[in-house]
């Protein structure tokens, strides 16, 4: 069958469509912003997966409007085309950020959304966007809301904790203690394509995540595991590590408020519902697997 991508040259994007092909599916590849791309979804298509967005910006120095302009407005334009079209499918990447910048006990779908950032407030205007249309006959639609996703190529939030553990630098960070909730890449590419070969699957919004949660302490010692280095934890006091990601905001420092909240935490994320909805118990990889995957293919593509 045929499938249409946005956001095909992406992380996510490249993985997801190579993985599609080697079950044997047809990969289109389209840009939002070139002026032919609807011509490219008029021949015969299963599903339209769409990728392309405009990713959040921790250092907080984007304009607002772009975020609207990409995760909103061209997600509307392409959802339109499809409404219009004889698509079966259509699969709108959103985030979990779209539900919830902070959470309290286990994000599950059903949950009132109240974003915070720009970021987070497009994605849930697309999404309720989408939710408010009527759908034809025959046409399904779902809203993906992955947390934080990692895989080879692909430092991205890890980056720094990588480059901790490496150097064999000590975590100063151990006094933290929370619980979250990763999402590896070979686990993202299972769920979707299970999703189009079981096109059973109820319209709506599903969580994507690993089965395990991890502590950001446990996360550095699975790394320096897969690094063949010794864990250095260290507990510092949380007020003065906070001082100090205060001046980071002032400073344009690594460690800043926004990256401290990122690294220490809690989000954890239900995946019971796709897993219910697939008939599955348990996604092939554990959360420990799919990192020890991503941190050796750092050491390997240094």
């Amino acid at each position: 069958m045929k499938i249409v991508v946005t956001g095909a040259s992406g992380f996510v994007g490249r993985n997801l469509s190579k993985y599609l092909q080697k079950k044997g599916e047809t990969i289109t590849s389209i840009s939002l912003r070139e002026k032919e791309w609807k011509n490219k979804i008029f021949k015969p298509t299963y599903a339209i997966i769409h990728l392309a967005g405009k990713a959040h910006d921790t250092s907080n120095i984007s304009d607002p409007d772009e975020y609207y302009r990409v995760n909103r407005d061209l997600t509307i334009n392409l959802f339109n085309e499809f409404l219009n079209s004889e698509v079966n499918f259509f699969f709108y990447f959103s985030s979990v950020k779209a539900a919830a910048d902070s959470v309290d006990g286990v994000l599950m779908e059903d949950v009132n959304a109240n974003p915070i950032t720009h970021y987070g407030k497009s994605k849930i205007e697309a999404e309720k966007y989408i939710l408010n249309q009527d759908l034809p006959q025959g046409k399904k639609v779902y809203i993906i809301r992955p947390c934080m996703i990692h895989g080879p190529g692909n430092k991205g939030n890890l980056n720094l904790l990588y480059k901790i553990v490496e150097r064999s630098l000590p975590w100063p960070l151990a006094a933290f203690h929370n619980q979250r909730s990763f999402l590896g890449i070979d686990n993202l590419n299972y769920l979707i394509y299970e999703m189009l070969r079981k096109d059973n699957v109820e319209s709506g919004i599903y969580n994507f995540a690993d089965d395990e949660v991890l502590s950001t302490n446990e996360l550095i010692s699975t790394m320096t595991q897969a690094l063949n280095k010794k864990a250095k934890l260290w507990s510092i006091s949380k007020g003065l590590i906070e001082k100090i990601a205060s001046l980071g905001d002032k400073l344009k420092l690594p460690l800043n408020s926004e990256r401290l909240k990122k690294l220490t935490e809690s989000y954890v994320v239900s995946n019971q519902k796709i897993k219910a909805a697939l008939g599955i118990e348990k996604l092939p990889y554990t959360a420990e697997q799919g990192l020890i995957k991503t941190i050796q293919s750092f050491k390997q593509n240094k």
